[in-house]
């Protein structure tokens, strides 16, 4: 499908009277942000590369920053509710876009890692001066932030996940590899359709709000825009790293205080589409998993929320918000 249909029909999708929803530029132009957008230079695997970022300063600083790390399918502009309340609490908050992703750099040929995304993360970090920080990362971002605690634990005060994905071993359960050609196929037929049907299944427990729109027209723009080729390429290569490179082994190994956060109704589970439904339905099941884990992470907390989904900061910000200030005041 060319680009000019594939744009066609994501405004016929998602925009209004007078409202045109992207495409967007390889780097999310056209999408704004809700802060200052800076961008980080910097070399890594023999060519040069930017890490767009928010820094965003307290309203009356506590002497706290907190690092927002997004989601496979989100990007840091989606935590700017998150941002506003933590800004207001008297956190420095910084919420970069990692390599691959939204308005940083889309590279041809990168070895994607959690390793690699922790050290790029770190090296932002210390190019603002920041020795330490409070970890807060969703989904992909909730794998990256216990990767990153794991490397770098003394530059860490607390650490939280957010319904991360990897709190099992998709593999070890069952579920067969797909090759990056294949992933790459299936992430070109990426639509505002098919993401929001994914959302409203596993975000939102089949409950669309309008507000939601916004995020499904940031991630298809992507998609539809004259970058769509390299976005869906890089995205395979990052469904390939999540599920070859578990980090559930390695709770035990964790020597920071850590919150971990899940959503009861969270189903999300890399590849149970590829198996028996008996087995699909084994998977992703939050409500058992967020325990289970709480149980190994030394030093952890477990909140949950019965009745949200993958994306609680989004379906239920006052609510989320509460909670999140909650704990990390009391640290």
């Amino acid at each position: 499908m060319s680009h000019l249909v594939r744009a066609g029909l994501l405004v016929l999708a998602l925009g209004g009277p007078g409202q045109a929803a992207g495409p967007y530029g390889p780097e999310l132009e056209g999408f704004a942000y809700p802060h200052e957008v800076r961008r980080h230079a910097f070399s890594s695997q023999g060519q040069g590369l930017t890490m767009a970022y928010m820094d965003v300063a307290p309203a009356t600083p506590n002497g706290r920053t907190a690092v927002l790390l997004h989601g496979k399918n989100f990007c840091a502009a989606t935590w700017e509710r998150t941002i506003a309340v933590l800004s207001e609490a008297g956190f420095r908050v910084i919420a970069p876009d990692q390599v691959g992703f939204c308005k940083s750099t889309k590279p041809a040929g990168y070895q994607f890692s959690f390793e690699q995304l922790a050290t790029n993360t770190r090296a932002l970090l210390d190019s603002l001066g920041i020795a330490k920080a409070t970890i807060i990362g969703h989904s992909m971002g909730g794998m990256l932030a216990a990767r990153y605690a794991l490397m770098f634990p003394y530059s860490v005060d607390q650490l939280v996940m957010v319904d991360p994905l990897g709190l099992e071993d998709w593999r070890e359960k069952g579920v067969p590899y797909t090759p990056i050609d294949v992933l790459y196929a299936q992430e070109r037929k990426t639509s505002a359709e098919s993401i929001k049907a994914y959302q409203l299944k596993f975000y939102y427990n089949n409950q669309w709000k309008p507000e939601y729109d916004r995020w499904v027209e940031m991630q298809a723009g992507l998609y539809a825009g004259p970058g769509g080729d390299r976005v869906a390429w890089n995205q395979a290569q990052l469904s390939d790293m999540i599920f070859t490179q578990p980090v559930v082994h390695e709770f035990e190994r964790l020597r920071v205080p850590t919150i971990l956060i899940v959503g009861g109704k969270d189903r999300t589970a890399q590849g149970a589409n590829r198996v028996h439904p008996d087995l699909a339905a084994t998977l992703g099941r939050y409500d058992q998993l967020g325990p289970d884990v709480a149980k190994r992470i030394p030093d952890a907390k477990l909140v949950e929320f019965s009745e949200l989904g993958h994306a609680p900061q989004v379906q239920a910000p006052d609510e989320f918000h509460e909670a999140l200030l909650k704990e990390l005041a009391g640290r």
